[in-house]
């Protein structure tokens, strides 16, 4: 493959990840400052866990159909709507006055961040062969990985303060995602994607086929089946994480600015397993032992997080954790065009599916910390849960056929 037409590729991989860097700020801003939005509109337990929990239930009933969506107009249009979707969704929960608003708000951001989440598979899918999806699947999940770093590092204990609170914060990165998305229109248009609607061939010639044939094909894999279980599992943990992680340090009795850098050790840990896990696992054929591999490493890094209280032994917990749902990341996204009978054409409902039932996960897992804690008074069971989560983590990927 040419030089010039690998860094066109990427280029276009690195600009979709931009995307993907602001919608995951925007998301994650509110866990940032979770428990300051608790205290000022007064929420309770149960009503942060919605909150934090929210995206993910979108996914639930539209994610199957924003799939068959994406497959049929292509990445370069899905990733635009997805940030005009996310920043006006982020406009209005910086002027939420309280629980209902802020909820239909965010539910609102789940519906851009499912075209954003399915668009870059697509893309990559489009761009590259099947056996050569892991490293481009990583780059986009670091720009992922950059925005959360970016919310809980700097949008909380920096610019937040510096434009004076949460709702600033919330308007302005909300219209630096309208922007972008001009910007990326800009991008696909002097460096189209795959033909003029930035779809491929194959997409094309496939407009006229029956959405229950794809429905079908995808529902009867043995293996797709298996990756929804893992979507369930690995969605759980990092929304169950990421949502909850700053508040229970400061529960702990680390200040708000401390707890948010300290959940930057989580990111940080996911882009090191976002990079080299996927990379490392498709060097040596070995996708489903890294599958085994980082499900041990969550469960056993949550455990730590338990037992380490707020010292060192929680931090490590941490970085082993998110070096475990870092790996799980790209790996979800990858595996699935590489599946027999499902391929770069089914690619956006086959990713769709793991995500629309696999956020079954990524809404409870926030909403049982919540719930727990409001029952017992204490965030160990919900992530005793989490623990949980890895351990079947690990009990799929020994499942996986060949992948």
């Amino acid at each position: 493959m040419a030089s010039s037409v690998v860094s066109r590729r990427y280029g276009l991989v690195v600009a979709g990840a931009l995307c993907y860097t602001s919608l995951t700020f925007v998301w994650f801003s509110l866990p940032a400052y979770l428990a300051t939005i608790i205290a000022e509109v007064g929420l309770s337990g149960t009503e942060a866990g919605l909150l934090a929990g929210a995206v993910p239930l979108t996914y639930i009933p539209i994610a199957l159909f924003s799939g068959l969506a994406v497959d049929r107009i292509g990445p370069a249009r899905s990733l635009a709507v997805g940030l005009v979707v996310t920043g006006i969704a982020q406009v209005v929960r910086s002027v939420a006055g309280g629980f209902p608003t802020l909820l239909a708000a965010t539910l609102l951001l789940g519906v851009g961040a499912t075209a954003i989440t399915f668009g870059l598979p697509k893309l990559v899918s489009v761009l590259f062969p099947p056996d050569e999806t892991g490293l481009p699947s990583s780059v986009y999940m670091v720009g992922a990985a950059v925005g959360t770093a970016s919310a809980f590092g700097l949008g909380r204990p920096v610019v937040g303060p510096l434009l004076g609170g949460w709702r600033p914060l919330f308007f302005w990165s909300g219209v630096a995602a309208l922007g972008y998305a001009v910007v990326w229109l800009a991008v696909v248009r002097i460096v189209p994607i795959g033909g003029e609607d930035g779809t491929a061939n194959g997409d094309r010639e496939r407009a006229s086929t029956s959405v229950r044939t794809d429905l079908r094909r995808v529902l009867s894999h043995r293996d797709l089946r298996l990756m929804v279980v893992l979507g369930i599992v690995y969605l759980a943990l990092v929304h169950g994480l990421q949502g909850w992680l700053p508040t229970m340090l400061e529960a702990r009795g680390l200040s708000a600015d401390r707890a948010g850098q300290t959940t930057t050790l989580l990111v940080g840990a996911k882009v090191v397993g976002v990079l080299a896990i996927p990379t490392l696992a498709d060097r040596i054929d070995a996708r489903r032992g890294a599958v085994i591999g980082c499900g041990g490493l969550a469960a056993v890094g949550v455990a730590g997080v338990i037992a380490g209280g707020a010292t060192a032994v929680a931090a490590l917990g941490i970085v082993i954790a998110g070096l475990g749902v870092g790996g799980l990341s790209p790996l979800i996204r990858a595996i699935p065009p590489n599946l027999d009978g499902i391929g770069p054409e089914l690619t956006g409902v086959a990713v769709g599916l793991v995500f629309a039932v696999g956020e079954i996960g990524g809404f409870l897992g926030p909403v049982l910390v919540g719930t727990l804690h409001d029952l017992t008074g204490s965030y160990v069971p919900g992530f005793g849960v989490l623990v949980g989560g890895g351990v079947v983590a690990v009990i799929v990927g020994a499942a996986l056929g060949d992948v």
